[in-house]
């Protein structure tokens, strides 16, 4: 990890300088009066883009819908499972309805944001965020991770552009990030590794609840196409 971790003091007092791109603005879902679940008073779905297709996500309209059995525990050993903090550095904390503006905002083209789902492939399996990316927590923890294969990542992905002695953040991407809900360290993995080399945290975001909280909300959830 030398590689990346020489850019940390150089990258730190530049990485307070950079503004959040604006998310959109409320009502950026659709209204319908005739669905009795909606997702607020005035906002009954939203269309987003995933994978090149047209996804609806709407809250289940079934009143006696039960949430995804998977998450239903609710204790698992810690660690690793540990409650996470409210909190990480800085880096701002959004709920369903923030993540649901960045996700309408990245599929109607907004190519500075990218949706991280940081789980196993396994979870993954069982259902994903719509409109999210799934990078694996592993390639982006610098306890884990390929020096060379997560600078990649960090260059190709998110738009950071690699210098001699450090990382220039100027037009990388806003990261939102998610794993499995509050018990879950997968996310805060990476956005703390992000941080000790310099990115901003004002373009790292992070859904505490995750899916976890996404499902209790009966959210629209999609899975992988196997080919």
């Amino acid at each position: 990890m030398q590689k990346l971790k020489m850019y940390v003091f150089a990258t730190m007092a530049l990485s307070f300088i950079f503004t959040l791109p604006a998310v959109a603005e409320e009502g950026a879902g659709k209204s319908d009066d005739k669905m009795p679940v909606k997702i607020t008073r005035s906002m009954a779905s939203v269309d987003i883009k995933h994978n090149g297709k047209m996804v609806t996500i709407q809250r289940s309209q079934d009143t006696k819908n039960l949430m995804n059995p998977a998450f239903t525990k609710t204790s698992r050993k810690c660690p690793p499972f540990c409650i996470q903090p409210s909190q990480i550095a800085g880096v701002e904390t959004i709920g369903e309805l923030e993540m649901l503006k960045y996700l309408k905002k990245k599929s109607d083209g907004d190519k500075q944001l990218l949706i991280i789902d940081s789980r196993g492939p396994k979870w993954v399996a069982r259902g994903t965020i719509p409109g999210s990316t799934h990078i694996h927590y592993k390639k982006l923890s610098l306890g884990n991770a390929d020096e060379d294969a997560m600078a990649d990542i960090i260059e190709n992905q998110f738009g950071a552009l690699r210098l001699t002695e450090f990382w220039d953040f100027g037009n990388a991407r806003t990261l939102v990030f998610f794993c499995n809900g509050m018990w879950c360290g997968q996310s805060p993995t990476n956005i703390r590794s992000l941080l000790k080399i310099g990115y901003p945290p004002s373009k790292l975001k992070w859904y505490r609840g995750g899916m976890q909280a996404w499902e209790t909300a009966g959210l629209t959830t999609v899975k992988p196409v196997h080919k």
